[in-house]
């Protein structure tokens, strides 16, 4: 696809019938400069040839228009000049120009160059779009390595996040606090007699009742650093990195006092609804070495509250 843009007509004819017998090009014909740019817009050319010195806009600035327009940027420039002139190459190359030609070439020339141009522009195309579609490609499997990465990391019945995130998380909010000389707080929820409440209602109704005690969990979560998972069955863990006891016991309260509003009836426990107990265990990195210390802390803690009546939170701080 050839678009010639020269003001004089009867260049305009000289190029046509040079190239009328050639099937595979298409030519087009553009007497006005100002009118160029829009003109190459819609036929999307694969080269350009134009004249330098025209009325309306100097052949130079179209050559620099075309490079500003981002659908015509890459096309071939061929500028067509009366005159050998170095300078005038030398600005014409310069501002953008693929080559520099004294009018009229001879046919065979320019048909040669036509066609190599147009096939270089083509390549270019071809490449583009196949790096594109690459890209576009890699972009979509690192969003779904990504999409597959979180969910791996969520547990599939609570869309809480499950053991196997809660543990990385732990380890790597341990280091931090460690650095930091933070206090550190682990809470262990159980829904009390859940046994109990799937003989009564089934395990459907159960497995609803723990995708609700679990939204209210995560919702006491305030703070992004807060990482409320499932730990296992109808076992939850709430990680509260910096959080002192008085800090993770207002969050316990909170989650005991939540689960027991929302009502769930349960007629297979003393209190006929749904409850959970808690056990927390808070200590300073400086004087504890291992997570698992605390998380065995948290947990004998909730066994404490599961003695002590249950629907109740008991903490305990290490050190």
């Amino acid at each position: 696809m050839v678009l010639l843009v020269d003001d004089q007509p009867f260049i305009g004819e000289a190029v046509r019938r040079a190239l009328a017998k050639e099937r595979d090009i298409d030519f087009h014909y553009c007497s006005s400069a100002s009118d160029a740019v829009a003109m190459a817009e819609s036929l999307q050319p694969t080269v350009i040839m134009q004249d330098l010195i025209m009325p309306d806009v100097d052949g130079m600035t179209l050559v620099h228009l075309y490079k500003l327009h981002p659908g015509l940027s890459s096309v071939p420039v061929v500028v067509l000049s009366s005159k050998e002139d170095a300078a005038v190459k030398s600005q014409a190359f310069a501002t953008g120009a693929t080559d520099y030609l004294v009018k009229l070439p001879d046919p065979i020339e320019l048909i040669a160059r036509v066609r190599h141009y147009s096939q270089s522009y083509l390549n270019q195309v071809e490449r583009d779009l196949a790096y594109q579609a690459l890209h576009e490609s890699q972009q979509k499997l690192l969003e779904m390595n990504e999409t597959l990465r979180r969910l791996s990391d969520v547990d599939g019945l609570t869309g809480l996040n499950n053991r196997r995130y809660l543990d990385r998380y732990l380890d790597q909010e341990w280091r931090r606090a460690a650095r930091e000389r933070r206090d550190f707080s682990i809470l262990m929820i159980d829904v009390d007699n859940f046994k109990a409440y799937n003989d009564v209602y089934g395990h459907l109704a159960g497995d609803e009742a723990l995708k609700t005690v679990a939204s209210e969990i995560q919702r006491c979560a305030h703070r992004p650093a807060d990482v409320a998972a499932r730990f296992g069955g109808e076992e939850f863990s709430l990680i509260l990195p910096a959080t002192s006891m008085e800090g993770a016991r207002l969050v316990a309260d909170l989650i005991c006092t939540s689960v027991y509003q929302l009502g769930i009836p349960n007629r297979g426990a003393p209190l006929e609804r749904v409850t959970v107990s808690i056990g927390g265990a808070t200590c300073s990195l400086s004087q504890v070495e291992s997570h698992e210390t605390l998380l065995e802390a948290a947990d004998l803690a909730l066994y404490e509250a599961k003695r002590m009546g249950k629907n109740q939170a008991v903490l305990r701080e290490l050190g």
